[in-house]
């Protein structure tokens, strides 16, 4: 129930037991406000940094404070080795969805990606996983990639050696529909940001097809743009081409009709 400081220096992977049990979710614990990211690595990696050493008296008196509170809240009697098992599962649970959750959310950044690569494939100079590399009809360089906040960045180098912020594009990978309005509210604040850094385009894409857009605009006002990720992964989608049309104009590359996705015909039967 207590964590000492001669356990978690024997085995310091242990500290991920100490905060299932007391509750913590990896996000509430190893934050910078509160000093504890310098631990995580017991728990990631096995691994008690020399950084970290002399802080681990003071971590284990921490945690020792939190399972006293606990002990009075459930009652000394009650708990047993049953129950601290039961206590550790009951955060593992959120833990592993959190987990799937973010695994979601890097997929659909990266399908975003190959959408807009194969939309500016006729012009790309350069293309790793995370990054592209044009040249526009101007004859300016774009670079088209991954970020942390927003996810992915679109932006044109300049004679000057300044670089022209065209486009920020927040992608909210989740399909929990009860969520989907906390997180058009996380992609307001990013785009609140890249309007200051002087991004002059925001688009939000998610994969709620249910949201309802009008909604999705008041909690988000800073969005220019809302698409659906189905629809995006649909080359003849209204949403694809209204995605495409945006994406050509704001990058100045010329709409090249072999880039397009190919239209459906009818075939008429003859015969008598």
């Amino acid at each position: 129930m207590f964590a000492v400081p001669v356990v978690l220096r024997a085995n310091p992977g242990l500290l991920a037991y100490y905060r299932l049990v007391l509750g913590f979710s990896q996000k509430e614990f190893y934050t910078s406000s509160n000093g504890l990211s310098q631990f995580k690595s017991m728990e990631e990696r096995s691994l008690l940094s020399t950084r970290a050493e002399p802080l681990l008296q003071s971590l284990c008196m921490e945690l020792a404070k939190a399972a006293s509170f606990l002990c009075r809240a459930i009652g000394y009697q009650q708990v047993t080795l049953e129950l601290l098992d039961d206590l550790s599962l009951l955060t593992l649970g959120p833990q592993f969805r959190g987990g799937a959750n973010v695994r979601r959310g890097t997929d659909a950044i990266s399908q975003v990606f190959r959408v807009i690569q194969a939309i500016v494939s006729p012009y790309l100079m350069e293309a790793t996983e995370t990054r592209l590399r044009l040249r526009n009809a101007p004859g300016r360089e774009v670079i088209i990639q991954f970020a942390s906040d927003p996810d992915i960045v679109i932006q044109e180098s300049r004679s000057d050696g300044r670089d022209q912020l065209i486009v920020a594009i927040e992608i909210k990978g989740g399909r929990d529909f009860s969520n989907i309005h906390n997180r058009v509210g996380e992609a307001e604040k990013s785009h609140q940001k890249a309007r200051r850094r002087g991004f002059t385009e925001c688009w939000t894409v998610v994969n709620v097809n249910a949201i309802d857009l009008a909604i999705a605009k008041n909690e988000s006002p800073s969005t220019d743009q809302f698409f659906l990720l189905s629809e995006l992964l649909d080359p003849v989608s209204p949403g694809h081409a209204e995605f495409r049309t945006r994406l050509i104009h704001l990058t100045s590359i010329p709409d090249n009709p072999t880039s397009r996705p190919a239209k459906k015909q009818s075939r008429k039967r003859g015969g008598k």
